[in-house]
């Protein structure tokens, strides 16, 4: 018995409707199942410290003091613009290009933090290394 083979060959094709469907499924299952974070704001009653010691230093301090309202002033004289570059150039006139000062940051207790962070800023683009944040000492609890 001899078969006859078929000199055409069918034309084989992959039906991708299917496929896009399937994957379209996928992609709104992942969607939906996705959970997000949010950010939330916190209500943060910040610490006090228990103990302080005071620090010495031969090299003299220059002291940041932030108000409540965020204005600034550089030992103990106000700054005509609170804001990051006039913070800048009062420190660099200040310290005259001495990097090595130590300084120390005071902010009241109702500043907000990008005061102190626009601070802490100011002194790190200038390249000061010794950075120091004031507190006050707890009351003894009776």
């Amino acid at each position: 018995m001899k078969f006859r083979r078929r000199r055409e060959r069918e034309n084989v094709e992959i039906n991708l409707a299917s496929l896009i469907d399937v994957v379209f499924i996928l992609l709104l299952f992942f969607v939906v199942t996705t959970t997000f974070t949010r950010e939330t704001q916190l209500q943060v009653n910040l610490p006090e410290a228990d103990s302080a010691e005071p620090t010495a230093s031969a090299n003299p301090v220059l002291e940041i003091m932030i108000s409540a309202d965020g204005k600034y002033a550089l030992n103990g004289q106000e700054l005509l613009r609170s804001d990051l570059q006039g913070l800048q150039a009062a420190l660099q006139r200040e310290s005259g290009g001495d990097t090595a000062q130590p300084v120390t940051i005071s902010a009241d207790a109702n500043t907000p933090h990008q005061a102190v962070v626009t601070a802490m800023d100011a002194a790190g683009k200038l390249g000061f290394a010794h950075l120091r944040i004031t507190t006050v000492q707890a009351e003894a609890k009776p």
